[in-house]
Protein backbone atom coordinates (compact mmCIF):
# COMPACT_ATOMS: atom_id res chain seq x y z
CA UNK A 1 0.00 0.00 0.00
CA UNK A 2 1.44 3.29 -0.68
CA UNK A 3 0.83 6.57 1.45
CA UNK A 4 -1.22 8.17 -0.64
CA UNK A 5 -3.75 5.13 -0.52
CA UNK A 6 -3.08 5.08 3.39
CA UNK A 7 -4.35 8.55 3.78
CA UNK A 8 -7.41 7.93 2.48
CA UNK A 9 -8.27 5.72 5.69
CA UNK A 10 -6.50 6.92 8.01
CA UNK A 11 -6.88 10.74 9.53
CA UNK A 12 -10.25 11.60 7.67
CA UNK A 13 -13.24 10.89 9.83
CA UNK A 14 -13.80 13.22 13.18
CA UNK A 15 -13.87 11.64 16.04
CA UNK A 16 -16.45 12.85 18.25
CA UNK A 17 -15.37 15.28 20.61
CA UNK A 18 -11.89 15.25 19.37
CA UNK A 19 -10.50 18.98 17.89
CA UNK A 20 -7.64 19.87 15.72
CA UNK A 21 -4.80 21.99 16.77
CA UNK A 22 -2.54 24.26 14.97
CA UNK A 23 0.97 25.27 15.77
CA UNK A 24 2.76 28.13 14.49
CA UNK A 25 6.16 27.52 12.37
CA UNK A 26 9.24 26.92 14.65
CA UNK A 27 12.70 28.57 14.11
CA UNK A 28 15.08 27.09 12.63
CA UNK A 29 17.26 24.50 15.07
CA UNK A 30 20.79 24.62 14.05
CA UNK A 31 23.08 22.40 16.00
CA UNK A 32 20.52 21.38 18.61
CA UNK A 33 18.72 17.69 18.93
CA UNK A 34 14.94 17.43 18.19
CA UNK A 35 13.79 15.66 21.36
CA UNK A 36 14.58 16.41 25.14
CA UNK A 37 11.97 13.93 26.30
CA UNK A 38 12.03 10.29 26.51
CA UNK A 39 8.68 10.07 24.57
CA UNK A 40 10.27 12.83 22.08
CA UNK A 41 13.10 10.42 21.48
CA UNK A 42 10.55 7.17 21.25
CA UNK A 43 8.78 9.29 18.51
CA UNK A 44 11.82 9.65 16.59
CA UNK A 45 13.04 6.12 16.54
CA UNK A 46 10.02 5.24 15.40
CA UNK A 47 10.82 7.12 12.35
CA UNK A 48 14.65 6.58 11.92
CA UNK A 49 14.10 2.89 12.57
CA UNK A 50 10.77 2.42 10.25
CA UNK A 51 12.02 4.68 7.05
CA UNK A 52 13.50 2.81 4.40
CA UNK A 53 15.48 5.20 3.31
CA UNK A 54 18.34 6.71 5.83
CA UNK A 55 19.49 9.55 3.55
CA UNK A 56 15.79 10.87 2.98
CA UNK A 57 15.66 10.95 7.09
CA UNK A 58 18.91 13.10 7.27
CA UNK A 59 17.50 15.82 3.79
CA UNK A 60 14.64 15.70 6.53
CA UNK A 61 16.65 16.92 9.29
CA UNK A 62 18.33 19.18 7.53
CA UNK A 63 15.07 20.71 6.15
CA UNK A 64 13.44 20.95 9.84
CA UNK A 65 16.61 22.31 11.29
CA UNK A 66 16.65 25.05 8.73
CA UNK A 67 13.32 26.20 9.28
CA UNK A 68 11.33 24.91 6.48
CA UNK A 69 8.59 23.49 8.18
CA UNK A 70 5.47 25.84 8.51
CA UNK A 71 2.77 25.45 10.71
CA UNK A 72 1.83 22.29 11.86
CA UNK A 73 -1.61 21.08 11.86
CA UNK A 74 -2.48 17.89 14.47
CA UNK A 75 -5.51 16.22 14.41
CA UNK A 76 -6.73 12.51 14.87
CA UNK A 77 -4.85 10.10 12.92
CA UNK A 78 -2.96 13.50 10.86
CA UNK A 79 -0.30 15.68 10.78
CA UNK A 80 -0.02 17.94 7.92
CA UNK A 81 2.65 20.79 7.05
CA UNK A 82 3.41 22.33 4.10
CA UNK A 83 7.52 22.24 3.56
CA UNK A 84 9.31 23.98 1.06
CA UNK A 85 12.50 21.94 -0.44
CA UNK A 86 16.17 23.31 -1.15
CA UNK A 87 14.91 25.03 -4.17
CA UNK A 88 12.00 26.97 -2.08
CA UNK A 89 9.38 24.54 -3.85
CA UNK A 90 6.50 23.99 -1.24
CA UNK A 91 4.70 20.48 -0.74
CA UNK A 92 2.38 19.47 1.60
CA UNK A 93 3.09 16.36 3.76
CA UNK A 94 1.17 14.39 6.13
CA UNK A 95 2.12 11.72 8.44
CA UNK A 96 -0.23 9.61 9.39
CA UNK A 97 -0.99 7.21 12.47
CA UNK A 98 -3.79 4.80 13.80
CA UNK A 99 -6.17 6.00 16.63
CA UNK A 100 -7.04 4.57 19.12
CA UNK A 101 -10.56 2.43 19.18
CA UNK A 102 -13.04 3.23 22.04
CA UNK A 103 -12.57 0.07 24.55
CA UNK A 104 -8.98 1.08 24.20
CA UNK A 105 -9.34 4.67 24.91
CA UNK A 106 -11.64 3.06 28.02
CA UNK A 107 -8.68 1.07 29.10
CA UNK A 108 -6.33 3.74 29.16
CA UNK A 109 -9.01 6.02 31.58
CA UNK A 110 -8.54 2.95 34.03
CA UNK A 111 -5.10 3.06 34.25
CA UNK A 112 -4.29 6.65 34.40
CA UNK A 113 -6.62 6.98 37.64
CA UNK A 114 -5.32 3.56 39.31
CA UNK A 115 -1.97 5.08 39.90
CA UNK A 116 -1.10 7.52 42.08
CA UNK A 117 0.67 10.38 40.25
CA UNK A 118 -0.47 9.48 36.63
CA UNK A 119 -2.68 12.27 35.98
CA UNK A 120 -0.34 14.80 38.19
CA UNK A 121 2.36 14.04 35.74
CA UNK A 122 0.07 14.74 32.42
CA UNK A 123 -1.43 17.57 33.88
CA UNK A 124 2.97 18.88 34.41
CA UNK A 125 3.27 18.14 30.61
CA UNK A 126 4.61 14.81 31.56
CA UNK A 127 4.21 11.34 30.13
CA UNK A 128 4.85 9.02 32.96
CA UNK A 129 7.01 5.74 31.44
CA UNK A 130 4.63 3.63 33.86
CA UNK A 131 1.63 5.00 32.47
CA UNK A 132 3.09 3.65 28.59
CA UNK A 133 4.06 0.86 29.80
CA UNK A 134 0.95 -0.47 31.62
CA UNK A 135 -0.96 1.26 28.51
CA UNK A 136 1.55 -1.17 26.03
CA UNK A 137 1.04 -4.46 28.12
CA UNK A 138 -2.89 -3.67 28.02
CA UNK A 139 -2.79 -3.27 24.42
CA UNK A 140 -3.10 0.26 23.99
CA UNK A 141 0.31 1.62 22.15
CA UNK A 142 -0.07 5.04 22.91
CA UNK A 143 3.46 5.70 21.54
CA UNK A 144 4.34 4.83 17.64
CA UNK A 145 6.51 1.62 16.58
CA UNK A 146 8.50 0.26 13.69
CA UNK A 147 6.56 1.07 10.69
CA UNK A 148 3.50 2.70 12.49
CA UNK A 149 4.68 6.42 11.09
CA UNK A 150 2.54 6.12 7.37
CA UNK A 151 3.50 9.16 5.28
CA UNK A 152 1.82 11.04 2.47
CA UNK A 153 3.63 13.95 0.25
CA UNK A 154 2.84 15.68 -2.68
CA UNK A 155 6.14 14.86 -3.97
CA UNK A 156 5.11 10.92 -4.91
CA UNK A 157 7.60 9.33 -2.73
CA UNK A 158 5.88 6.09 -1.94
CA UNK A 159 7.74 5.98 1.31
CA UNK A 160 9.13 8.85 3.68
CA UNK A 161 10.81 11.30 1.91
CA UNK A 162 12.81 14.32 2.98
CA UNK A 163 9.67 16.55 3.64
CA UNK A 164 7.37 13.88 5.72
CA UNK A 165 10.91 13.13 8.03
CA UNK A 166 10.88 17.10 8.46
CA UNK A 167 7.48 16.97 9.96
CA UNK A 168 7.85 14.26 12.57
CA UNK A 169 11.31 16.06 13.45
CA UNK A 170 8.73 19.43 13.69
CA UNK A 171 6.43 16.88 16.11
CA UNK A 172 8.97 15.64 18.24
CA UNK A 173 9.84 19.64 19.27
CA UNK A 174 6.51 20.25 19.84
CA UNK A 175 5.81 16.55 22.24
CA UNK A 176 8.90 17.88 23.95
CA UNK A 177 6.74 20.89 24.95
CA UNK A 178 3.06 18.80 25.13
CA UNK A 179 2.33 15.45 25.11
CA UNK A 180 -1.47 15.89 24.92
CA UNK A 181 0.10 15.93 21.28
CA UNK A 182 0.37 12.73 20.65
CA UNK A 183 -2.59 11.95 22.74
CA UNK A 184 -4.48 14.12 20.03
CA UNK A 185 -3.06 12.40 17.63
CA UNK A 186 -4.44 9.06 19.05
CA UNK A 187 -8.11 10.56 18.99
CA UNK A 188 -8.72 12.29 21.57
CA UNK A 189 -8.52 16.23 22.92
CA UNK A 190 -7.15 17.49 26.01
CA UNK A 191 -10.55 19.09 27.41
CA UNK A 192 -12.53 15.58 26.40
CA UNK A 193 -9.52 13.55 28.17
CA UNK A 194 -9.81 15.49 31.31
CA UNK A 195 -13.18 15.68 31.50
CA UNK A 196 -13.21 12.02 30.93
CA UNK A 197 -10.31 11.51 34.07
CA UNK A 198 -12.43 13.56 36.66
CA UNK A 199 -15.41 11.65 35.65
CA UNK A 200 -14.00 8.37 36.46
CA UNK A 201 -12.35 9.50 39.80
CA UNK A 202 -15.78 10.75 40.75
CA UNK A 203 -16.92 7.09 39.69
CA UNK A 204 -14.56 5.04 41.47
CA UNK A 205 -14.67 7.52 44.87
CA UNK A 206 -18.71 7.04 44.54
CA UNK A 207 -18.68 3.08 44.16
CA UNK A 208 -16.05 2.88 46.98
CA UNK A 209 -18.68 4.80 49.29
CA UNK A 210 -21.20 2.11 49.17
CA UNK A 211 -18.61 -0.65 49.67
CA UNK A 212 -16.51 0.63 52.55
CA UNK A 213 -16.52 -1.75 55.47
CA UNK A 214 -17.33 -0.33 58.91
CA UNK A 215 -15.28 -2.15 62.16
CA UNK A 216 -15.77 -1.11 65.91
CA UNK A 217 -12.68 0.32 67.32
CA UNK A 218 -10.75 -0.26 71.06
CA UNK A 219 -10.73 2.63 73.49
CA UNK A 220 -7.04 3.86 73.69
CA UNK A 221 -7.15 4.06 77.33
CA UNK A 222 -7.90 0.35 77.69
CA UNK A 223 -5.55 -0.71 75.16
CA UNK A 224 -2.55 1.01 76.91
CA UNK A 225 -4.10 -0.68 80.20
CA UNK A 226 -3.64 -4.03 79.26
CA UNK A 227 -0.29 -4.04 78.49
CA UNK A 228 1.44 -7.01 77.23
CA UNK A 229 -1.58 -9.19 78.16
CA UNK A 230 -3.38 -8.44 74.81
CA UNK A 231 -3.17 -11.34 72.36
CA UNK A 232 -0.97 -11.62 69.51
CA UNK A 233 -1.66 -8.96 66.75
CA UNK A 234 -3.88 -10.02 64.48
CA UNK A 235 -2.79 -11.53 60.80
CA UNK A 236 -1.92 -8.68 58.51
CA UNK A 237 -5.92 -7.76 56.60
CA UNK A 238 -6.54 -8.05 52.90
CA UNK A 239 -5.89 -5.11 50.55
CA UNK A 240 -9.23 -3.21 50.37
CA UNK A 241 -11.16 -3.35 46.88
CA UNK A 242 -11.22 0.41 46.20
CA UNK A 243 -9.36 3.48 48.35
CA UNK A 244 -11.22 4.96 50.76
CA UNK A 245 -13.75 8.02 50.54
CA UNK A 246 -13.02 11.40 52.25
CA UNK A 247 -15.66 12.89 53.80
CA UNK A 248 -17.90 15.54 51.65
CA UNK A 249 -18.17 18.83 51.69
CA UNK A 250 -21.43 19.52 50.70
CA UNK A 251 -22.60 21.76 53.80
CA UNK A 252 -24.62 24.26 54.47
CA UNK A 253 -22.03 26.79 55.25
CA UNK A 254 -20.88 28.71 52.10
CA UNK A 255 -16.88 28.36 51.52
CA UNK A 256 -14.47 30.73 51.93
CA UNK A 257 -13.70 33.03 48.82
CA UNK A 258 -10.56 31.40 48.09
CA UNK A 259 -11.28 27.63 48.30
CA UNK A 260 -12.96 25.45 45.66
CA UNK A 261 -14.68 22.43 47.23
CA UNK A 262 -15.12 20.75 44.11
CA UNK A 263 -11.37 21.07 43.55
CA UNK A 264 -10.58 20.13 47.51
CA UNK A 265 -12.88 17.08 46.76
CA UNK A 266 -10.40 16.03 43.80
CA UNK A 267 -7.20 16.40 46.19
CA UNK A 268 -8.88 14.08 48.77
CA UNK A 269 -9.65 11.71 46.20
CA UNK A 270 -6.57 11.48 44.42
CA UNK A 271 -4.50 11.34 48.06
CA UNK A 272 -7.37 8.32 49.18
CA UNK A 273 -5.86 6.62 45.51
CA UNK A 274 -2.23 7.22 46.65
CA UNK A 275 -2.58 5.68 50.39
CA UNK A 276 -4.21 2.84 48.97
CA UNK A 277 -1.49 2.09 46.48
CA UNK A 278 1.45 2.55 49.10
CA UNK A 279 -0.86 0.13 51.15
CA UNK A 280 -1.16 -2.26 48.27
CA UNK A 281 3.07 -1.94 47.50
CA UNK A 282 3.56 -2.50 51.33
CA UNK A 283 1.36 -5.30 51.70
CA UNK A 284 3.79 -7.14 48.85
CA UNK A 285 6.44 -5.66 49.21
CA UNK A 286 8.39 -8.77 51.37
CA UNK A 287 6.97 -11.67 49.10
CA UNK A 288 8.63 -9.96 45.96
CA UNK A 289 11.61 -7.75 47.64
CA UNK A 290 14.32 -7.39 45.10
CA UNK A 291 12.75 -9.65 42.09
CA UNK A 292 13.68 -8.68 38.84
CA UNK A 293 16.43 -6.10 39.42
CA UNK A 294 20.49 -6.81 40.14
CA UNK A 295 21.40 -6.46 44.17
CA UNK A 296 23.08 -3.01 44.33
CA UNK A 297 26.85 -2.86 45.52
CA UNK A 298 27.67 -1.01 48.82
CA UNK A 299 28.79 1.87 46.80
CA UNK A 300 25.95 1.37 44.64
CA UNK A 301 23.46 1.74 47.79
CA UNK A 302 25.15 4.53 49.44
CA UNK A 303 24.64 6.67 46.71
CA UNK A 304 21.11 5.66 46.19
CA UNK A 305 20.58 6.40 49.92
CA UNK A 306 22.82 10.09 49.44
CA UNK A 307 20.27 10.86 46.66
CA UNK A 308 16.76 10.19 48.38
CA UNK A 309 18.17 12.35 51.46
CA UNK A 310 16.03 15.33 51.84
CA UNK A 311 18.25 18.70 51.46
CA UNK A 312 21.19 17.00 49.85
CA UNK A 313 21.51 18.92 46.46
CA UNK A 314 24.93 17.92 44.02
CA UNK A 315 26.87 21.23 44.48
CA UNK A 316 25.72 22.26 47.65
CA UNK A 317 28.51 23.36 50.08
CA UNK A 318 28.70 20.83 53.15
CA UNK A 319 27.04 17.60 53.82
CA UNK A 320 25.02 16.43 56.61
CA UNK A 321 26.20 13.87 59.03
CA UNK A 322 24.17 11.55 57.39
CA UNK A 323 26.01 12.17 53.89
CA UNK A 324 29.17 12.16 55.22
CA UNK A 325 28.69 8.95 56.70
CA UNK A 326 27.46 7.95 53.11
CA UNK A 327 30.73 9.29 51.32
CA UNK A 328 33.26 7.90 53.69
CA UNK A 329 31.53 4.64 54.07
CA UNK A 330 31.57 4.33 50.12
CA UNK A 331 35.03 5.65 49.69
CA UNK A 332 33.88 8.84 48.38
CA UNK A 333 35.04 12.12 48.84
CA UNK A 334 32.02 14.86 49.31
CA UNK A 335 32.48 16.13 45.87
CA UNK A 336 32.47 12.47 44.28
CA UNK A 337 29.74 11.46 46.32
CA UNK A 338 27.87 15.17 44.83
CA UNK A 339 28.83 14.14 41.16
CA UNK A 340 27.53 10.33 42.37
CA UNK A 341 24.11 11.62 43.16
CA UNK A 342 23.71 13.69 40.34
CA UNK A 343 24.72 10.80 38.16
CA UNK A 344 22.11 8.80 39.91
CA UNK A 345 19.20 11.27 39.50
CA UNK A 346 19.65 10.78 35.54
CA UNK A 347 19.76 7.47 35.25
CA UNK A 348 20.64 4.87 38.45
CA UNK A 349 23.24 2.10 38.38
CA UNK A 350 23.73 2.78 34.69
CA UNK A 351 24.34 6.42 34.91
CA UNK A 352 26.84 5.96 37.86
CA UNK A 353 28.45 3.23 35.81
CA UNK A 354 29.82 5.86 33.29
CA UNK A 355 30.23 8.67 35.99
CA UNK A 356 33.23 6.14 37.63
CA UNK A 357 34.04 3.38 34.54
CA UNK A 358 36.21 3.89 31.75
CA UNK A 359 36.25 1.27 29.56
CA UNK A 360 37.87 0.52 25.43
CA UNK A 361 35.70 0.63 22.56
CA UNK A 362 36.25 -1.94 20.43
CA UNK A 363 34.55 -3.93 17.77
CA UNK A 364 31.19 -3.75 16.92
CA UNK A 365 31.18 -1.17 19.49
CA UNK A 366 33.40 0.92 18.27
CA UNK A 367 31.99 0.54 14.75
CA UNK A 368 28.61 1.89 16.15
CA UNK A 369 30.26 4.38 18.21
CA UNK A 370 31.71 5.76 14.64
CA UNK A 371 28.65 5.13 12.33
CA UNK A 372 26.52 7.42 15.00
CA UNK A 373 28.85 10.07 15.40
CA UNK A 374 28.84 10.14 11.42
CA UNK A 375 25.71 10.55 11.11
CA UNK A 376 24.67 12.96 13.98
CA UNK A 377 25.61 16.06 12.56
CA UNK A 378 26.37 17.66 8.43
CA UNK A 379 30.32 18.21 7.80
CA UNK A 380 29.32 21.89 8.52
CA UNK A 381 28.25 21.21 12.06
CA UNK A 382 30.15 19.00 13.06
CA UNK A 383 31.95 19.67 16.47
CA UNK A 384 36.14 18.29 16.78
CA UNK A 385 36.38 15.51 19.19
CA UNK A 386 39.31 14.02 21.20
CA UNK A 387 38.46 10.51 21.85
CA UNK A 388 40.13 8.63 25.30
CA UNK A 389 38.21 5.37 26.12
CA UNK A 390 34.72 5.53 25.87
CA UNK A 391 35.15 9.52 26.74
CA UNK A 392 34.73 11.92 23.64
CA UNK A 393 35.74 15.34 24.57
CA UNK A 394 34.93 18.43 22.24
CA UNK A 395 38.06 20.12 21.96
CA UNK A 396 37.89 24.01 22.77
CA UNK A 397 34.60 23.27 24.99
CA UNK A 398 33.53 22.27 28.11
CA UNK A 399 31.39 19.64 26.82
CA UNK A 400 31.78 15.77 26.64
CA UNK A 401 30.17 12.79 25.65
CA UNK A 402 30.45 9.39 27.26
CA UNK A 403 29.21 6.01 25.69
CA UNK A 404 27.23 3.69 27.95
CA UNK A 405 27.79 -0.18 27.94
CA UNK A 406 24.48 -0.09 26.30
CA UNK A 407 25.09 2.54 23.62
CA UNK A 408 23.29 5.15 24.97
CA UNK A 409 24.94 8.59 24.94
CA UNK A 410 25.62 10.48 28.31
CA UNK A 411 26.49 14.64 28.31
CA UNK A 412 28.69 15.81 30.39
CA UNK A 413 30.08 19.48 31.32
CA UNK A 414 32.63 20.43 32.93
CA UNK A 415 32.11 22.65 36.01
CA UNK A 416 35.14 23.73 38.37
CA UNK A 417 37.84 21.43 36.98
CA UNK A 418 35.48 18.35 37.26
CA UNK A 419 33.45 16.24 35.06
CA UNK A 420 29.69 16.53 35.29
CA UNK A 421 26.96 14.91 34.78
CA UNK A 422 24.24 17.33 32.70
CA UNK A 423 21.37 15.31 31.62
CA UNK A 424 20.01 11.91 30.51
CA UNK A 425 21.11 9.40 27.94
CA UNK A 426 20.12 9.70 24.59
CA UNK A 427 20.45 6.88 21.58
CA UNK A 428 21.55 10.28 19.12
CA UNK A 429 25.03 11.54 19.95
CA UNK A 430 23.67 15.44 19.16
CA UNK A 431 20.72 15.43 21.23
CA UNK A 432 23.14 14.69 24.08
CA UNK A 433 25.57 17.48 22.83
CA UNK A 434 22.51 19.97 22.84
CA UNK A 435 22.19 18.58 26.40
CA UNK A 436 25.78 19.70 27.47
CA UNK A 437 25.95 22.58 26.73
CA UNK A 438 24.89 25.22 29.43
CA UNK A 439 22.83 27.55 27.02
CA UNK A 440 22.19 25.83 23.58
CA UNK A 441 24.70 27.62 21.35
CA UNK A 442 25.32 26.04 17.91
CA UNK A 443 28.18 23.25 17.22
CA UNK A 444 31.37 25.00 16.21
CA UNK A 445 32.54 24.04 12.65
CA UNK A 446 35.31 22.39 11.82
CA UNK A 447 36.10 25.11 9.72
CA UNK A 448 36.43 27.10 12.38
CA UNK A 449 38.37 25.04 15.39
CA UNK A 450 41.75 23.38 14.52
CA UNK A 451 42.03 20.29 14.63
CA UNK A 452 43.33 18.16 17.42
CA UNK A 453 46.26 15.82 17.32
CA UNK A 454 44.84 12.85 17.33
CA UNK A 455 43.11 13.83 13.96
CA UNK A 456 44.87 15.28 11.39
CA UNK A 457 42.09 15.67 8.94
CA UNK A 458 39.38 17.86 9.95
CA UNK A 459 36.86 15.89 7.73
CA UNK A 460 37.99 11.99 8.99
CA UNK A 461 35.37 11.44 11.48
CA UNK A 462 37.04 8.06 12.01
CA UNK A 463 40.07 8.91 13.06
CA UNK A 464 38.63 11.76 15.63
CA UNK A 465 36.72 9.53 17.43
CA UNK A 466 39.09 6.11 17.28
CA UNK A 467 39.93 5.84 21.00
Amino acid sequence: MNGHESAGRRGEGRIPGSEERTFAALPPAPGKGFAQTWWGRAWLTALEDGAMDAEQVRAGRRLARAGTVGAVTVRPGRVTAVVRSHDRTPHRADVLLDTLSDAQWDRFLGLTVERAGHMAALLDREMPPHLVEDADAAGVHLLPGLGDLEAACDCGAWDHCGHTAAVCYQVARLLDQDPFVLLLLRGRAEGVLLDALQARVAGTAAASASKAPRTEGVDAAEAYAAGDILPALPATPALPPEPGVPPALDTDTPPPAAVEPAALEFLAARTAAAAHLLLAEALREPAGRGAGAEPLSVGQDAVRLAAGAVGFHPGAHGLTAATERLAAGSGRSGEQLASAVRAWRHGGPAALSVLEEEWAVEGDALTRARAALEAAWEDDERPVLRARANWWTVVDEACQLRLGRDGRWWPYREEGGRWTPAGDAADDPATALATARPDGEEVSSRAETPSPPEASSPTDVASAVTP
